[in-house]
């Protein structure tokens, strides 16, 4: 079966443990798990320096072209992000944007984000953001409000809620937005919580995300082989629903 992660990541973040966070060992791994395709930002982009992160990403998707494809960080607190970003999509190997409302500190809806979104759905690209339930910055209404403003943009909601509270609305939302998709990874995520996102959104609204390299790619995959699914709705999960996205692109 092919595998397909759609949330990963490369690089060191100050207060997980990575023991390696380079582009190699990632490939190393996913070699070992049948992971045919990681769908990566940088850390570095994603925290401190946006553009150096973003320049990194690229050197690392030339290296690993085939087995490694990016999404550009877009940092709305800088005045230079969208020019940035328009060119960063015609890079080899970038299919969308990662963004960050906990970071930033920045409520998706805001509307310091629309140069992101309205330069991914004019390049017909992916957006992949961090959700999480309960703040202020990227709950899962927050996805419900701007997915509707950009219908044929794919929007994934990284974490689907994050906390186990988050799932449900998470669900509620991508009910009523049919461009939102819902991603796997977090500690929180148990096979119990799989199959309900199952249930109430359906397999073909939900993609395998690992948050390698924050997360063990093992762990998260794990969790989706071992759940007590519908074969057709894993292989969905696994890879169905991210190679109809990746197809999708312009």
């Amino acid at each position: 079966m092919t595998v397909i992660d759609a949330h990963g990541h490369l690089g060191r973040w100050s207060d997980f443990a990575i023991p390696d966070g380079s582009a190699r060992s990632l490939v190393d791994v996913m070699d070992r798990c049948g992971v045919a395709i990681a769908c990566v930002s940088h850390l570095l982009a994603v925290g401190p320096d946006a553009r150096a992160g973003n320049a990194l990403l690229l050197t690392d998707l030339a290296q690993h072209s085939g087995r490694l494809l990016g999404y550009a960080v877009f940092n709305p607190h800088d005045p230079q992000a969208p020019a940035r970003l328009r060119d960063l999509m015609d890079a080899p190997g970038v299919i969308g944007v990662k963004l960050h409302p906990e970071v930033h500190e920045l409520p998706l809806d805001h509307p310091a984000y629309a140069p992101a979104f309205d330069i991914a759905a004019d390049r017909g690209r992916i957006v992949l953001a961090h959700s999480q339930h309960a703040s202020a910055f990227s709950d899962p209404v927050r996805f419900a409000a701007v997915a509707p403003r950009y219908p044929e943009l794919p929007l994934l909601m990284g974490h689907s809620g994050l906390w186990t509270s988050g799932f449900a609305p998470a669900a509620e939302a991508a009910a009523h937005c049919p461009n939102l998709v819902l991603e796997t990874c977090g500690t929180r995520m148990t096979t119990r919580h799989l199959l309900r996102l199952v249930a109430e959104a359906g397999a073909e609204r939900i993609v395998f995300g690992s948050d390698a390299v924050f997360l063990d790619l093992r762990v998260g995959l794990g969790r989706v082989l071992l759940a007590d699914l519908d074969e057709t709705d894993r292989a969905q999960i696994l890879h169905g629903t991210m190679d109809r996205l990746l197809k999708g692109l312009r």
